[in-house]
């Protein structure tokens, strides 16, 4: 049986707004080997996320993007009853210079398949989430954007640059297909502004298991396409990283792709 939405929902933006907020302007940040930024924000969230829900459902192990390589594989391959996917704070770089675009991204696996997600916006108090064939929903309000019936031309792309190869970067910047541009800095919420129709196509050249799992559901169970760049599927239960390419309206996604060349379509 899973775990119960509603309690899901309090758990996590209770912990948000208390471990997040407070400290978004007085942030005592560090550096992992990677380059990027590890706050004691998102350390805070994932140890007591990590307690919390533990003491809730023992039988079931998490992977949070906080811990070691390691760890994250062995979670992975120990997993039999379930499996947390926790970003503690999705939006590092944005928490750290206090601009008020980040999130907490919580999915579950069962068999390595998310069975449901949750993406909670503790500025906004938005918590979009999803249940594998039960729809997706913003405060509790399905998540059905209207079918734009709108061109490239015409459409918001939600793009990250810095991510993509270069030539492909070079061309998007120096001929953009869409009327205009987003980077936002949060994977996870991206994901979900796609699915509520706050932009119309989507392109990001590198995430993580833990930036994509909840956000990915979300945008499947609101009726969204999406894709890698090599044309193969963004979500697996493995750390390797993935590009994605998406859209909700189907007709809007076909013309991105091609734009794009994205094979197998």
């Amino acid at each position: 049986m899973l775990p119960q939405i509603d309690e899901l929902i309090s758990l996590v933006s209770t912990i948000a707004r208390e471990e997040l907020l407070p400290r978004l302007t007085r942030v005592d940040r560090q550096f992992k080997k990677d380059g990027s930024i590890v706050t004691e924000a998102d350390l805070a969230v994932q140890s007591r996320l990590e307690r919390q829900l533990l003491e809730r459902w023992p039988d079931i192990p998490i992977l949070g993007e906080e811990m070691s390589d390691e760890q994250q594989q062995h979670a992975l391959e120990s997993s039999t009853s379930g499996l947390w996917v926790l970003d503690p704070l999705d939006g590092t770089s944005n928490f750290a210079a206090a601009i008020p675009y980040f999130s907490v991204s919580l999915a579950l696996l069962v068999k390595g398949v998310p069975e449901l997600g949750m993406v909670y916006d503790p500025v906004r108090d938005e918590c979009f989430y999803a249940i594998r064939e039960g729809g997706a929903f913003l405060n509790g309000v399905v998540l059905s954007p209207p079918v734009s019936g709108g061109r490239l031309n015409s459409s918001i792309g939600i793009v990250d640059l810095k991510r993509l190869e270069p030539d492909m970067a070079t061309r998007l910047v120096c001929n953009p297909p869409y009327a205009s541009q987003r980077g936002f800095g949060s994977v996870a919420l991206e994901w979900c502004y796609l699915a509520a129709g706050r932009g119309h196509v989507y392109l990001h050249g590198r995430m993580k298991i833990w930036d994509m799992a909840a956000g990915w559901l979300i945008l499947k169970e609101a009726g969204g396409f999406s894709t890698t760049i090599e044309g193969e599927e963004v979500y697996s239960p493995d750390l390797q990283p993935k590009s994605a390419v998406a859209a909700m309206d189907e007709a809007l996604f076909h013309e991105w792709c091609a734009v794009l060349g994205v094979p197998n379509l």
